[in-house]
């Protein structure tokens, strides 16, 4: 290079500098980045949640301070009530992108907190439909860079450099999460008039956005068909259907015309993406309803699958059933992991899915062959309830060894005091337990597996083949009514009540009566009316709240029949055959045939059993942090995960605690992770499983953290939401760094 040249270089730089812009080195459609970059929801198109990034390391993270916090204004009083903060932000060129509590998007300087903009998607008179935001997408082309999310049925796209939506996606910046779904002529009913949102971000291959969904759990429950859109105009590019239409692949594992009034089979976890390739994998869900299939004849494909699908085309390459006709509720709950190990000697790029009941499948990249055996294994098919037919077999992985527990026995009840042993032992010796696989029950079945296991914050995977797990060890009881017989008070079945155990039970038990506690997933609404006003109650149905959607998509008159209920106020009559056949639901719009659903026996919602001093009903840990080879299909470690500082004064070892949110591993060795109950932040040593750090978070760190470098230094960063076991609610992102 001449002299003269490198001198106007060099002086064009300098004033580049001296203006104060950032200098934006492109980045690729797909959000890869150089490890400075946090670009993507899991850190990487595979979702592996690793970094390469060193400068904290070993040695001196012992030194981590917070460097600073964003407040986001949000859940410091009734009036600004949002979610618990699940979201993963994403980092871009020094720019932070994140959701609030109440689902807004904001951008954020990456190396001070200081806010560059926000957009609120209730604006202008929305109204709010409050639920898990667990991450965001980036995409860029040239000077076209956009951010894409979803709240409620809509996914949004948004310009990342001014905040202001995309007029030319969709319409005016928006597209309806509906689209793709069915049209009324195939399936008897419209399904815009039934709820349907996006809880965790969907991934990019090239111009397309391909995204999951989450659905209700009941009668009233979508089909789970995965959709692309192109990210510049919003059209719908291919579908592919998780419930087969008559002629399709996998249509003979249902009964006939199940499509007609069945739903689930959802991937609400999220997916990951194999760029080269060109390949989406992804995990489905249960299909509906939740416990009970008698509808359902069959192994009813493509629900509880890991799928890898051309995503370019949507065209399946091969699946894996990890359920056969779910009873249980066991949707595959995080991302599949997408790493190489040593295979037969040679390097084989895989693909990993962890699962609720602890369970590791690992895959060939692909073929689907799977690396470990996995056996077919005989379970119990009786007895059942009436008109079920559970599948005889079911897939058992025979490595690695499961990471939670298995079976419950009398050995494992809770000792921590006498009385505890007392309480817990009288549920055990009045339920059935024993197999996971039980078919349910109407006398009451104690099962693990409901609840992680692995959770929505998803594994951590580094460049060596070991995968990194957290996981919850969390007794179950789940019992079984006729939807027909009175309810236990022993008053006719109203049409309230009937809208209740259609809309409420899988959260709320049977008639509201869950058991009561500050540390249950959900609250006991027994006498709820002495607690909040009927108002109020409409309030919360119409926008959501916390964990609950909103049942804007139940009549308004629907709804006063279900505040009735609630408030104790209801005009005793029965509930007339109609409400039966459709759920006790009159729908504002088209709903013919067999849909919604009511299934002919009705859970008592996801109720976790605990002792009478609120503690999980069986021995500790209850929480861990696993470490496994998957070269070889062995452990390198695992320790309890969280603990209780009340317990750990009294003398009893680390017990871990229950915990959602995910880790990150960094090429120094470490692994950064919050998640637990206790609020703490950690980090631990990657070779060993001890904790290097800690760190208490102004609020429970129930979200994934991210690791990023902006002007040579390395950040860890979190949302510390809190919210989740009565805890008081938080609403910031808080960042470390060293000195």
């Amino acid at each position: 290079m001449k002299h003269w040249y490198w001198k106007y270089l060099c002086a064009g730089m300098l004033l580049l500098l001296g203006s104060g812009t950032r200098f934006e080195k492109e980045r690729p459609k797909s959000g890869e980045g150089d490890g400075a970059d946090w670009p993507a929801y899991g850190g990487n198109s595979a979702g592996n949640r690793y970094s390469p990034l060193t400068q904290i390391n070993k040695e001196n993270v012992k030194n981590l301070r917070v460097a600073w916090q964003f407040d986001t204004g949000e859940n410091k009083d009734t009036t600004q009530r949002g979610m618990d903060v699940q979201c993963q932000p994403i980092v871009v060129n020094g720019i932070m992108y994140g959701t609030t509590p109440r689902l807004k998007l904001f951008a954020i300087d990456a190396a001070t907190g200081r806010e560059v903009w926000k957009f609120d998607p209730l604006s202008p008179g929305k109204r709010p439909r409050f639920h898990p935001v667990r991450g965001v997408v980036y995409w860029a082309d040239g000077q076209d860079k956009r951010i894409l999310y979803s709240v409620g049925p809509t996914l949004y796209a948004v310009d990342a450099k001014t905040g202001k939506l995309v007029q030319d996606f969709g319409k005016n910046g928006e597209v309806d999460l509906h689209e793709g779904l069915g049209d009324e002529k195939t399936l008897g009913y419209d399904v815009n008039a039934f709820s349907i949102r996006s809880t965790t971000p969907g991934v990019i291959y090239k111009n397309l956005i391909i995204m999951g969904s989450s659905v209700s759990e009941g009668g009233d429950a979508l089909p789970g068909h995965i959709r692309a859109f192109d990210v510049r105009s919003g059209k719908l590019a291919w579908v592919f259907r998780t419930i087969p239409l008559p002629g399709e692949y996998g249509y003979e594992t249902w009964a006939k015309d199940s499509y007609k009034k069945l739903g689930g089979a959802n991937c609400w976890a999220g997916m990951v993406v194999d760029e080269k390739r060109g390949t989406v994998f992804l995990g489905t869900g249960s299909p509906s309803s939740d416990f009970y299939g008698g509808a359902r004849p069959g192994q009813n494909l493509f629900a509880n699958c890991v799928i890898a699908l051309n995503a370019e085309t949507g065209k399946r390459i091969w699946h894996f059933q990890t359920v056969h006709h779910d009873l249980w509720d066991r949707d595959i709950p995080c991302p599949p992991t997408l790493l190489t190990v040593r295979y037969k000697g040679k390097m084989v790029d895989a693909v990993a899915q962890t699962t609720k009941d602890g369970y590791v499948f690992v895959f060939d990249r692909d073929t689907g062959k799977p690396l470990f055996p996995i056996k077919e294994v005989p379970v119990p098919t009786t007895p059942a309830l009436p008109g079920e037919k559970p599948w005889p077999t079911q897939p058992v992985p025979t490595k690695p060894a499961p990471f939670s527990n298995q079976v419950l026995t009398e050995a494992d009840i809770t000792d921590r005091t006498p009385e505890a042993k007392d309480y817990v032992l009288d549920r055990f010796k009045n339920s059935r337990s024993g197999s996971k696989y039980l078919p349910p029950s109407l006398e009451g079945t104690l099962y693990y597996g409901f609840g992680g296991g692995a959770e929505w914050g998803g594994n951590a995977a580094d460049p060596q083949g070991i995968l990194y797990v957290n996981a919850n060890n969390m007794l179950w009881w789940l019992k079984m009514r006729d939807s027909k017989e009175p309810a236990a008070s022993g008053k006719p079945l109203t049409k309230g009540g009937m809208l209740f155990n259609t809309n409420c039970t899988a959260c709320h038990g049977l008639n509201g009566k869950t058991v009561a506690s500050s540390a249950q997933a959900y609250p006991d609404l027994t006498n709820i009316g002495k607690r909040m006003s009927a108002e109020q109650i409409a309030s919360i149905l119409e926008t959501g709240k916390g964990r609950m959607p909103s049942f804007q998509h139940i009549s308004k008159e629907d709804r006063n029949a279900l505040i009735n209920y609630l408030m104790n106020t209801e005009t005793v009559r029965p509930a007339a055959s109609n409400d039966i056949h459709n759920s006790g639901v009159t729908i504002e719009k088209t709903a013919k045939g067999d849909f919604p659903y009511l299934p002919p026996y009705l859970n008592n919602g996801n109720t976790q059993f605990r002792d009478q001093d609120n503690y999980p009903a069986i021995k500790a840990p209850w929480g861990t942090l696993n470490a496994i080879d998957l070269n070889t299909g062995e452990y390198l470690w695992k320790v309890p995960f969280g603990e209780f500082p009340e317990l750990m004064k009294k003398g009893v070892p680390q017990t871990g605690t229950e915990n959602h949110g995910g880790p990150v591993v960094t090429a120094s060795g470490l692994l950064f992770i919050a998640a637990t109950y206790d609020e703490k932040m950690r980090a631990f040593d990657t070779a060993t499983g001890k904790i290097v750090w800690e760190y208490k978070l102004p609020a429970g760190g129930f979200a994934t953290p991210v690791t990023y470098m902006v002007n040579g230094k390395q950040y860890i960063a979190i949302a510390a939401g809190g919210t989740r076991y009565g805890l008081e609610p938080g609403g910031s992102y808080i960042a470390f760094a060293l000195p």
